[in-house]
C-alpha cells in the first residue's frame, strides 16, 4: 500500500507541475500532498532522477522534465485520428486563412492533439498538449454538445463574455447542435474568435472536433456563419473518411 500511495503522490506532483509555467516549490508540494517537506522533497527528487521533473538551480522550484515530452510524443504518434485529420486541418487553413486545430475529450477538458498554423503574421496558435475548458471554447462546446459528457460543475470566467451558468450553456449547446458548429465569441480570450465542428466515427460517435481560431477583427460577427459552414463541411468530410476507413 505504501508503494501505491507514493505512486499516487508522484502522479499528483506531475499534475501540479503541468498547471504552472513558473514551477512549484517544495513547500507548495508538501501542502498540496498533505505531507511534510522532507517527504515531498524525496518524491520530487525521485521524479527528477528519472527525467520526469527538473529543479531550477536558482529558484529551487520544480517543473516538468524532458521525459514527459518523450512520452507525450509517443502517445500522439499512436493516435490514428491525428494522422487522418492532418490534410483536413490544412484544408481549413487554405480555405479560411486562419490556424486550425484538432482536439479530443480528456479529463473533462478539450485536449489539443494537433494544429496547422496559418501564414498570417498575426495568428492565434494553441500548443499541442494544451488542455482548455469546455464551456467557453468552440472545440469544447462541440465536444460537450455531441457527446454524453456532463456539463461542468464549475465554469471559471476568463472574459466578460464567458458563459458562467449551466442554463446559458445549455442554450449554447442546443444552438451548436442545431447549426452543426460551435462558436467562441471572445469567451476564453479577449480579441479571439473560434469556430469548431464535430468529428464522428462510423458508429456516429463523436471522437473529436476540428476548428479555426483567429483575431476577432478578421473573424467578424458577420462572417461567423460563413466560417461555420466551411468548418462544418470539412468536419463532415473528415467524418466520412473515418467511416470509410473503419468499414473497409
Amino acid at each position: 500500500m505504501a508503494e501505491i500511495q507514493s505512486l499516487a503522490r508522484g502522479l499528483k506532483i506531475l499534475e501540479l507541475l503541468s498547471q504552472t509555467d513558473n514551477g512549484v516549490g517544495i513547500t507548495e508540494l508538501a501542502e498540496e500532498l498533505g505531507v511534510d517537506k522532507s517527504s515531498a522533497s524525496r518524491l520530487a527528487q525521485t521524479l527528477a532522477a528519472y527525467g520526469f521533473a527538473e529543479q531550477d538551480p536558482d529558484t529551487r522550484r520544480y517543473t516538468l522534465g524532458p521525459q514527459i515530452v518523450r512520452l507525450s510524443r509517443s502517445v500522439l504518434t499512436r493516435m490514428p485520428l491525428r494522422d487522418q485529420a492532418k490534410p483536413f486541418l490544412r484544408q481549413l487553413v487554405e480555405r479560411t486563412g486562419e490556424c486550425s486545430h484538432l482536439a479530443i475529450l480528456a479529463q473533462g477538458q478539450a485536449l489539443y492533439i494537433d494544429q496547422v498554423e496559418s501564414l498570417s503574421s498575426l495568428r492565434v496558435t494553441t500548443g499541442v498538449g494544451t488542455l482548455t475548458p469546455l464551456h467557453c471554447t468552440a472545440l469544447g462546446k462541440v465536444l460537450l454538445a455531441f457527446s454524453n459528457e456532463p456539463l461542468p460543475a464549475e465554469m471559471p470566467v476568463f472574459t466578460p463574455r464567458t458563459i458562467a451558468d449551466q442554463e446559458t450553456l445549455r442554450a449554447h449547446l442546443e444552438q451548436t447542435r442545431r447549426q452543426g458548429y460551435g462558436v467562441d465569441d471572445e469567451e476564453y480570450e479577449y480579441g479571439v474568435r473560434c469556430v469548431a465542428a464535430p468529428v464522428f466515427d462510423f458508429r456516429g460517435k463523436v471522437v473529436g472536433a476540428i476548428g479555426i481560431s483567429g483575431p476577432a477583427g478578421r473573424i467578424g460577427l458577420d462572417k461567423l456563419a460563413q466560417f461555420g459552414a466551411v468548418v462544418a463541411e470539412v468536419s463532415r468530410a473528415l467524418s466520412d473518411r473515418l467511416s470509410f476507413k473503419s468499414a473497409t
